[in-house]
C-alpha cells in the first residue's frame, strides 16, 4: 500500500497527516506530526493524547508502531506519561544553556537514519553471534582477524583489494598518530606540517617532546618544492598531511600535488602520516597519496568522522612489517586495544552494510547543510560543499581570537586559526564545525548570529598576523 489514509472521524486527532510509504519509517512521520503540531501550537503542554491502541486502530498499524512513534517523541521531550492517566503534551523544556557548540568536527545526525534501531540491531547481531566473555576480555593489539578484515572492505573505496595482514585496528586517530610519532621517531625530531594542521598532533609531538615545523601551502596544499628544501634542511622523521578536505581549511590536494609529495618523500627516504578521515565523505577525492608511494606512506582512516565517535574505531594501513610491529609495540604502551564490543560493532556494520548506509546519510545531511552555510554566510563562505566544516576568512576589522570570544558572547562556540597553527604566524580565520549541532534549525540560527556578528564592523586595525 502506497499511501495509509486516516480514518475519517471525528475522535481522529487533527495533527496527524496522511502516512505516506515513501516517506520514510511511519513511527518517525508520526511523530513529526507530533513535533510540529507543538511548534505551530495545535497541541498545547498538557492536552492529552490518545491512548496508543486507540490511534493504532485509527490508522490501521499496529501497536509496534505507535509504541515506537511515543517513545520517539518522548525522546525529543515532546510527551510524558502520567501512569494509568495516559500520556500528555510536555511543557517547554528549559535549556540550562544556550551555548551552539560549532567547534567540534563529529558527523551530523542523517535524516531518516533512525540511529537508534540501528544501534540496537548492530548490538543484537554482535550478542547472537559472539561469545559474550570475548567481548569482555583482553584481546591482542591491532585487532583481530575479522576487525581487520572488515577494515579492509571499508578502505576498498580507496585501494581496491587489500592484504587485511597489513591493517591495524587502533582506538581512534589520535591513538594511531600518538603511537606513530612513538614508534617512527626520537625525542628531538622534526615533524613537518602545513602551517594550519589539526591540533591533535601538536599536542602529541610536544607530549613526547617532538618539534613541529611549517611547510608552506598554497590553495592545493603543502607547496612540493618547500617540502624538498624542509626534508633537506631539517632531515625531519615524519611528514604530516590531511590531504582531503583538510582540517581546519577545507582544501582537497589535487592529484597531480599529491604525487609531487609522494616522489619526494621517496627521493628523500621520509616517511608521510597520511590522516585521511574525511575522504570518504568527498565528492570525487583523488587517490590516496598512499596508492603513489605505499611503502613510504602511512595511512590512517577513522570511523569518527564518517559514522560516530562514540565507536573509537580507526583503522591504520602500514605495509612494512618491521613498522607494524613497532607501532603495536607503541600503541600496547598507552592503549592496549579497541574496547571488543565496540569493534565488533563496527565489524558488524561494515559486513552487513550498515556503515554504508550511515555513511550516505551522514554524506547527505553534511551537503545540506553546507548549503545552508553558503545561503547564510554569503560572500565569505569558503567550503568544498561536502565534508564536516567550513573554513570562514574574516574580514580585516575582526582578528580570530577576537571573533571566537564575541562568539562565545552570542551563545556560540567557534574555533580560531591560532589552534591549528603550527608554526610561523596564522591566518585570520575560524573553523565552523557543522555536524556538531543535531537540530538544523539551532544550527541555521547559529549561523545566522555568526553572520550578524561578521557585519558588525569594528575599528579597523593593522594586521596582527600573517
Amino acid at each position: 500500500m502506497s499511501q495509509l489514509k486516516a480514518v475519517q472521524d471525528e475522535s481522529l486527532p487533527r495533527w496527524l497527516p496522511r502516512l505516506a510509504g515513501n516517506k520514510g519509517p511511519r513511527f518517525l512521520q508520526i511523530a513529526d506530526a507530533l513535533q510540529a503540531a507543538v511548534v505551530d501550537g495545535s497541541l498545547k503542554p498538557g492536552d492529552r493524547l490518545p491512548p496508543q491502541r486507540q490511534l493504532a486502530a485509527h490508522l490501521a498499524l499496529d501497536l509496534t508502531t505507535i509504541t515506537r512513534a511515543y517513545d520517539e517523541a518522548r525522546r525529543r521531550n515532546l510527551l510524558v506519561g502520567r501512569g494509568a492517566r495516559g500520556t500528555y503534551v510536555a511543557a517547554p523544556k528549559v535549556e540550562l544553556t544556550s551555548i551552539l557548540d560549532l567547534s567540534m568536527n563529529t558527523p551530523p545526525p542523517p535524516d531518516g537514519v533512525d540511529f537508534d534501531d540501528l544501534l540496537k540491531q548492530g548490538l543484537s547481531q554482535v550478542l547472537m553471534r559472539t561469545d559474550n566473555d570475548l567481548l569482555m576480555n583482553y584481546h591482542l593489539a591491532g585487532g583481530s582477524d575479522s576487525d581487520r578484515k572488515a577494515g579492509a572492505q571499508w578502505l576498498e573505496p580507496m585501494f581496491g583489494q587489500l592484504d587485511a595482514g597489513q591493517l591495524l585496528v587502533c582506538p581512534g586517530a589520535q591513538a594511531a598518530i600518538a603511537a606513530l610519532i612513538l614508534a617512527l621517531t626520537a625525542p628531538g625530531d622534526v615533524i613537518l606540517a602545513e602551517p594550519m594542521s589539526y591540533p591533535g598532533l601538536r599536542a602529541a609531538a610536544t607530549q613526547f617532546g617532538r618539534r613541529v615545523i611549517a611547510v608552506e601551502a598554497d590553495q592545493h596544499g603543502m607547496v612540493s618544492e618547500l617540502l624538498e628544501e624542509a626534508c633537506r634542511r631539517h632531515k625531519p622523521a615524519l611528514v604530516y598531511l590531511n590531504p582531503t578536505l583538510q582540517n581546519p581549511t577545507a582544501v582537497t590536494m589535487p592529484e597531480r600535488r599529491r604525487k609531487e609529495l609522494a616522489r619526494i618523500a621517496k627521493r628523500c627516504n621520509v616517511r608521510i602520516v597520511e590522516d585521511d578521515p574525511y575522504w570518504l565523505l568527498a565528492d570525487a577525492p583523488p587517490p590516496p597519496i598512499a596508492m603513489f608511494a605505499p611503502e613510504q606512506v602511512v595511512y590512517i582512516s577513522t570511523l569518527s568522522k564518517c559514522l560516530t565517535p562514540g565507536l573509537r574505531v580507526a583503522f591504520v594501513l602500514i605495509r612494512d612489517p618491521d613498522e607494524r610491529e613497532r607501532f603495536l609495540v607503541a600503541l600496547r604502551s598507552f592503549a592496549l586495544m579497541v574496547a571488543p564490543l565496540t569493534a565488533a560493532l563496527a565489524t558488524q556494520w561494515i559486513v552487513d552494510g550498515s556503515a554504508d548506509g550511515l555513511m550516505e546519510g551522514v554524506r547527505k545531511e553534511a551537503r545540506l547543510r553546507h548549503r545552508m552555510a553558503r545561503d547564510i554566510l554569503a560572500g565569505r563562505y569558503s567550503g568544498a560543499g561536502d565534508g564536516l566544516h567550513v573554513w570562514l576568512e574574516l574580514p580585516a576589522y575582526w582578528n580570530s581570537s577576537e571573533f571566537a570570544r564575541a562568539a562565545d558572547g552570542e551563545g556560540i562556540a567557534v574555533t580560531p586559526a591560532e589552534a591549528f597553527a603550527t608554526g610561523g604566524g596564522t591566518v585570520n580565520a575560524i573553523r565552523i564545525s557543522l555536524g556538531s549541532i543535531k537540530d538544523r534549525g539551532h544550527l541555521q540560527a547559529g549561523l545566522q548570529r555568526l553572520s550578524h556578528l561578521l557585519a558588525q564592523q569594528r575599528f579597523p586595525r593593522e594586521p596582527c598576523c600573517v
